[in-house]
Parts: C-alpha cells; sequence; structure tokens
C-alpha cells in the first residue's frame, strides 16, 4: 500500500511539474513576442541614441540587459549572433536567452548549477540552435580551454561574464579581441578610482569569502583596465551599474553613443541596491553609506602594484 501511495505522490508531482512548466513557458512565449515587437519598433530611434541608459529594458535578462544588448548587436549589424555566456543559472534570467530565442544562434553556456541541460531543457529548446551547455566552473586555468574545445575561440560576436568571483582574472586569461562585445559584471561597492579585485582563488565563494557577501568581483575600474588590454573599449553600464558593456575597437565607429569619461566613473558606481547579510546570512539591507565599513576587512588586490591589502587601508 505505501508503494502505490509513493508511486501516486510520485505521479501527481510530475503532472503538477509538467502543468506549471507549461505554463512559464507560454507566459515566457508572450513575453517574448511583446519585447520583440517594442523592440522593432523602438530600432527606429537606435540612430539617437546617445547613452546606454537610453536603451536598458528587461525581458529575460536580471536588470535591463537585453534593451541594451539588441541596441548594440542592431548597432554592429549583427543578426544571428555566435554567443558565450558564464554564469546563467537555469538558463531562464540571464543575458543572452532572448536573443538565442529570437534567432537560435550558435551559443555555450556554462554554469556551476545542477543537473545543468536538464534545467535548461525545461527553458528552451536546446536542439533548435544547437545551444551547448557545460556544467563546470570556470576558473583561469579552464577558460580558454573550454571555449576552444566547443569551437568559440574565434568570430564571437557577444560574451557575458557573471560569477560573483573571480571575474577578473578570467578576463585577463583570455585572448585578445576575444568577442565583438562583451557584458562583465563589477563590484559597485569597490568605488570608481581604485583599481582592485578579490584575489584568483580557486572555487571562489562570494558568501564564504565574506559573510555579507558583498566583497566579490572587481572594480569598475580595474575591469576597464583588463578590457583595454584585450582591445575592448568602456561604453556604458546598465542602469542597476553592476554590468558594465564593451565594444571591440575595430568597431567603435559603427557607434554614434557618448563615450564615457573613464577618469570620472562615480555616476557607474553610486549602485542603490541593498544585498547583504548579516552574521547569519540573513539579509539585513545595509545602506550603501555604510557596506565599506562593513566589508573593511576584507582582503584584495590592489592591481597598480599587485599587492594583497586590506580595503580599509585603500579607503581610510
Amino acid at each position: 500500500m505505501k508503494l502505490i501511495k509513493k508511486l501516486i505522490k510520485s505521479i501527481i508531482n510530475n503532472i503538477k511539474l509538467k502543468f506549471f512548466n507549461d505554463v512559464n513557458r507560454k507566459h515566457d512565449d508572450i513575453k517574448f513576442q511583446s519585447a520583440f515587437s517594442f523592440f522593432e519598433i523602438r530600432k527606429k530611434e537606435y540612430d539617437t541614441v546617445k547613452s546606454l541608459e537610453e536603451v536598458n529594458f528587461k525581458v529575460f535578462s536580471q536588470n535591463g540587459e537585453d534593451g541594451i544588448v539588441d541596441y548594440l548587436l542592431n548597432r554592429l549589424n549583427i543578426i544571428k549572433p555566435k554567443f558565450i555566456e558564464i554564469g546563467v543559472g537555469d538558463f531562464s534570467e540571464c543575458n543572452t536567452r532572448y536573443i538565442y530565442k529570437k534567432n537560435y544562434p550558435k551559443g555555450l553556456i556554462i554554469d556551476i548549477e545542477k543537473n545543468f541541460q536538464s534545467k535548461v531543457s525545461k527553458i528552451e529548446d536546446i536542439w533548435k540552435g544547437g545551444l551547448i551547455v557545460i556544467e563546470d566552473e570556470i576558473n583561469t586555468e579552464n577558460i580558454n580551454s573550454i571555449i576552444e574545445q566547443n569551437g568559440f575561440s574565434n568570430n564571437v560576436d557577444l560574451f557575458s561574464l557573471d560569477i560573483d568571483g573571480v571575474d577578473y582574472w578570467i578576463i585577463e586569461s583570455l585572448p585578445k579581441n576575444f568577442s565583438k562585445i562583451a557584458v562583465a559584471e563589477y563590484n559597485p561597492y569597490f568605488g570608481s578610482e581604485h583599481q582592485i579585485t578579490v584575489p584568483n582563488i580557486s572555487k571562489f565563494n562570494r558568501t564564504k569569502y565574506h559573510y555579507s557577501n558583498l566583497c566579490f568581483g572587481c572594480s569598475l575600474s580595474a575591469l576597464i583596465k583588463v578590457m583595454e588590454s584585450k582591445n575592448m573599449k568602456f561604453v556604458g553600464s546598465n542602469n542597476f551599474k553592476n554590468n558594465a558593456f564593451f565594444i571591440n575597437n575595430d568597431f567603435i565607429n559603427k557607434l554614434n553613443i557618448i563615450f564615457p569619461d573613464t577618469k570620472k566613473l562615480g555616476n557607474f558606481t553610486d549602485a542603490n541596491f541593498l544585498e547583504s547579510r548579516d552574521k547569519n546570512y540573513k539579509k539585513n539591507y545595509i545602506q550603501t553609506e555604510n557596506i565599506l565599513k562593513e566589508i573593511q576587512s576584507c582582503k584584495v588586490i590592489n592591481l597598480k602594484n599587485n599587492s594583497s591589502v586590506l580595503l580599509k587601508d585603500l579607503f581610510n
């Protein structure tokens, strides 16, 4: 009897799961069609855009990256972009889902999410565009080999990186001209002046590194500097002020925007989102003006002299 009850419960749960997956798929299809129509209308105004703030728009991305990506691809006349995205979760909310759903281009997505391919296949049809799904933890030792082994070492149109950790060191490991367009997360709490990053630690975990979850990644200044060494130019950020956008210098003349002054980055680091945790790992919403005090004991690398320093010694 117990076995029968267990079997019935399993069947019911599977039916429920399929139902909710179908509902989510239909909802996402409506969302996509609405966004597609919106972008088609807004393209008429792309010639007059002067800042990425004007095209910030969320479809499946976390914080408006979809609109910026659509604008940049349009300016570079890229219809079916070959892309790489590292750090996508289950693919439901990321920077490349919209462009994959739009034209089903060739794409490579990488994440440490368990049962990654199974989860992604419930979100989108992997087979339609030959989407390559890799379940692995990216580091400076494997990034280039994974890209090369999967056929993405050349002609990449869009590269996106968001792993909440050693992002700087991953980018430093990439070859010059690795993509036409790049999106990379930075830590706005590290301010606008210092070129700093967390150390290149294997299996970096932002929560384990500091309970607050606020000491991770690199500063925008550090990100711009390493991107410049890859022939990439900073063109702005999302309105949330945590993802920076870059264009390969070979294509920069296709944009009509006013390029940001990289000596005055304060406007791109005054983020107001609150995601801090207390020592029990519960959200406590520390106000932005108190964040540096909270993480002052964190060790970072000062890239100007490659020295390990405490944040309090940099900002006091």
